[in-house]
């Protein structure tokens, strides 16, 4: 069964790719068909978002697709930045490391041992026939000082995960991605993709 990636990220679809293959699904880039949408996120929360970016895609190619929406839950901000998370501050110019230091400096005033977050990730497949199927994965830990650590992306450098005493950005990538939001959801997508009939191959 091939199935359509919203995304334009190859890094994206070689995460995803390592567990969906095990299923017989074959994961292709949006891009790979020559479908460029970018989908406005209006919803407010990332299954909502998740779920857009999937049913957009799959109405522009007749085939399935699956689309994963992310990002950082703050306790003490009452859950931001959420699902604005790659649109932290509202400028378009502003860069990943612009994004982060407006989180620190917007939390500067929580105190330690109030600075819980948790990176959150659900992952969507819409079939031309109407079914959905939606996983949701978690990994929580909490806001450091400053960044650290030079590995991952976007908010890495300042999420501190207990477990492993250092921030996902200090993890090595296997350690990260065993324990990371999108690799939680994947492992959920696993379970529910075999619910729903689809075998191991």
């Amino acid at each position: 069964m091939k199935v359509v990636l919203a995304s334009k990220n190859p890094h994206k679809l070689v995460e995803i790719d390592a567990i969906t293959r095990k299923l017989g699904i074959e994961l292709i880039l949006q891009s790979e068909l020559g479908v460029d949408i970018d989908v406005e996120e209006t919803g407010t929360t990332f299954e909502e978002n998740s779920f857009l970016k999937a049913n957009a895609v799959m109405q522009a190619t007749g085939l399935p697709a699956m689309a994963d929406d992310s990002g950082i839950v703050v306790d003490a901000l009452g859950g931001a930045p959420g699902v604005y998370s790659a649109r932290y501050g509202g400028d378009p110019s502003m860069t990943d490391h612009d994004r982060k230091m407006l989180l620190l400096k917007n939390t500067e005033h929580v105190p330690d041992g109030q600075r819980q977050a948790a990176f959150v990730a659900v992952i969507t497949l819409v079939e031309p026939d109407g079914r959905v199927i939606q996983a949701r994965g978690e990994i929580h830990g909490e806001l450091t000082r400053e960044p650290k650590g030079e590995n991952g992306f976007g908010y890495d450098p300042i999420f501190y995960y207990p477990p492993a005493g250092m921030t996902t950005a200090e993890m090595p990538s296997e350690e990260k991605n065993a324990v990371s939001h999108r690799g939680n959801a994947l492992k959920v997508l696993y379970e529910k993709l075999k619910e729903a009939g689809y075998a191991d191959k």
